[in-house]
């Protein structure tokens, strides 16, 4: 009887002790959890010490205007043409650039306004820090001193994220830029991109097509449905602004002057293509001193009526 007493508690100190062993390995996860949050939380500490804070930048402005839509590389001819960038920081400007298309790709060289930045990455500042060096961009310089970047470009007419690593800081600024379509000329883009007289089969006539202006204050607009005529296979539209104080438009490098003598602005300018951002120029008197203003007119093809 003492005998079987004893196996039992022998076996109830075992189990005892086995518990005990068990209630000790708790802790231990959880120090491990700790010290990994710790290392985690010391990691974005780290990395967010390497990208400029908000203090340390100018305020952003907007890149991206109203009715811009990405265009790939699938929609332009291969080639080299002269761009605009635009950039969401005043203390990061591009001075020039040269949009190269080749392969299905688009790559830019942009001549810079200043010598302030050694490294470009086309993404994030988080995504730089963490990044390698050899995916960063390096400047090169000409042998008048000025620096160049030449950068990937995923599409134009969108923004683009970008970290520009400071010399004299050392830390990444983060900027977005936006590479301009509408400084390309029309025969830059693929044939079918937008419809044209041709492609529309126009007939010599009057039409009305509505027409859509972005840019400026947002205060001006133009008469929509506007009269569209074609002649000769091409087409001339006619603007009529909602103020009488401009006094002449530019497309292109082109002038035009008012049509009329009295009442709102009017002025016949040339149409390329439909369904295409256009690029002009206004020029309004009604402040201190005349003014240009840029503008994009867009027409919409369906909407073309006799």
């Amino acid at each position: 009887m003492y005998g079987w007493l004893a196996t039992m508690l022998v076996a109830a100190t075992l189990f005892m002790g086995c518990g005990a062993q068990q209630e000790t390995v708790a802790p231990k996860e959880e120090t491990v959890a700790e010290e990994d949050t710790q290392d985690s939380a010391k990691e974005s500490e780290e990395t967010a010490s390497q990208i400029a804070s908000g203090d340390e930048t100018v305020e952003a402005v907007e890149v991206v205007e109203d009715g811009m839509q990405p265009i790939t590389a699938d929609r332009l001819v291969d080639g080299s043409y002269d761009i605009v960038v635009d950039s969401s920081s005043e203390m990061f400007s591009i001075d020039a650039a040269t949009l190269t298309v080749a392969d299905g790709k688009m790559t830019c060289d942009m001549t810079m306004g200043g010598t302030g930045y050694l490294y470009l990455f086309m993404g994030t500042g988080e995504e730089a820090v963490a990044a390698e060096e050899s995916d960063y961009v390096a400047f090169t310089e000409d042998a008048d001193g000025i620096h160049h970047f030449v950068v990937p470009v995923e599409s134009l007419d969108s923004g683009i994220p970008c970290a520009a690593f400071s010399k004299r800081k050392e830390k990444w600024y983060e900027r977005t830029l936006c590479f301009r379509s509408d400084a390309l000329p029309l025969d830059a883009f693929v044939e079918g991109t937008y419809d044209t007289v041709a492609s529309l089969k126009l007939a010599d006539g009057t039409y009305t097509v509505d027409a859509a202006l972005q840019g400026g204050s947002g205060k001006a607009s133009i008469t929509s449905p506007a009269t569209l005529t074609v002649a000769d296979g091409k087409a001339t539209l006619t603007v009529e602004w909602s103020s009488s104080n401009y006094d002449y438009m530019l497309v292109g490098e082109e002038k035009y002057l008012p049509v009329n003598t009295e009442g709102n602005s009017v002025f016949e300018i040339p149409v390329e293509a439909f369904n295409y951002r256009m690029a002009v120029v206004a020029d309004t008197t009604a402040m201190s001193k005349p003014h240009e203003i840029a503008y994009h007119i867009t027409l919409d093809s369906a909407s073309i009526a006799q």
